[in-house]
């Protein structure tokens, strides 16, 4: 159903709580968002926040890009050189989506090597090995000495 201002008028902005409850995120959540200048909104004469109805394809985008794991700093970035007066568009998510492209595939490279060196790690912690792939990789840490290098001096 669509709301109506005093004078008939389709209503264009939501509130904070109509945003939160149409795109399954907190209010929190969307203050934090906009603190960090992910969103954007307006304040009515009441001094209470509206935002655009295009903030919602905005926060959508936001919880798919955390979701494939896209660091929040990058997600920024990204939508920092989109225009906050307009929906985001297809076009726009498919300059997103490959922007973002060549670092997951980065990630899944480096996981997919870790969980094949998984097989070689006896999971000792005692750096005894000269070359344990997880813990001393290329036996680096033999520069400073003999004993378990990675444990903190009392």
């Amino acid at each position: 159903m669509t709301k109506k201002d005093k004078h008939g008028d389709i209503r264009r902005e939501l509130s904070v709580g109509e945003v939160a409850a149409r795109s399954g995120v907190a209010v929190s959540t969307l203050h934090f968002y906009e603190t960090k200048g992910l969103i954007h909104s307006l304040r009515n004469r009441g001094n209470q926040r509206r935002y655009p109805r295009g903030v919602l394809r905005r926060v959508a985008v936001i919880k798919v890009a955390q979701r494939t794991g896209i660091p929040l700093a990058d997600i920024q970035a990204a939508l920092a050189a989109l225009p906050h007066d307009r929906p985001l568009t297809v076009h726009d998510w498919a300059a997103l989506s490959e922007r973002w492209r060549a670092s997951l595939t980065e990630r899944i490279e480096k996981l997919t090597a870790l969980r094949d060196q998984l097989t070689s790690c006896i999971g000792c912690g005692c750096l005894s090995m000269e070359d344990c792939p997880l813990r001393n990789p290329y036996d680096t840490l033999n520069a400073r000495g003999a004993g378990p290098q990675l444990i903190e001096p009392t």
